[in-house]
């Protein structure tokens, strides 16, 4: 005879004479509900079903922002999104207007991304979710692109020009080698 016993049930032993526990006093294991775990318990990839048909937002760690409803994902935390949007910043500076950022959003359809390349999600206040972000106004795509890739090209040369700057006084970077190429 199999019984299905839960995480809580002890095993049956049998009583005096050879009866089982259960039927001394204490209910049979079918008549017993079985326990639920707080959500605080999950830890892994089994958080991620709360958030399961809402509208997310992920930080990557190449830097990307990606916009989406999340609709599934597996043990890895790998996602799948649906309406993803990726959304491109240029910071208050670089713009026509120097006191106010631009950013435009990229549609990017059904996305799958890797669970290791995610920095940061979180849930969407659809309620702020039409709102232009703080400081920000919304630009061209084409124009918003090029402005940042430029940036990031500035970026990469101020720290190509840091790291040789270093390298004379006698830090050495662990990527010395790639960078300076």
């Amino acid at each position: 005879m199999m019984e299905n016993l839960s995480i809580s049930d002890p095993p049956l032993h049998g009583g005096p004479g050879g009866v089982p526990s259960g039927v001394l006093g204490r209910p049979p294991p079918q008549a017993q509900q079985p326990q639920q775990l707080p959500a605080q318990m999950f830890t892994t990839a089994a958080q991620l079903l709360d958030l399961t048909d809402k509208k997310l937002m992920l930080a990557l760690r190449d830097g990307r922002k990606l916009t989406g409803i999340l609709r599934s994902w597996d043990q890895f935390a790998n996602l799948v999104l649906q309406s993803t949007k990726e959304r491109i910043f240029v910071p208050p500076g670089y713009g026509p207007d120097p006191s106010r950022g631009l950013y435009a959003d990229i549609d990017k359809g059904i996305f799958l991304v890797r669970g290791e390349n995610v920095l940061l999600l979180g849930e969407i206040d659809l309620d702020k979710d039409d709102d232009p972000p703080p400081g920000y106004d919304l630009g061209e795509v084409e124009l918003v692109q090029s402005l940042a890739k430029a940036r990031k090209q500035e970026e990469k040369l101020k720290e190509k020009s840091k790291v040789r700057k270093l390298a004379t006084i006698g830090f050495e970077g662990e990527n010395q080698g790639e960078v300076l190429l």
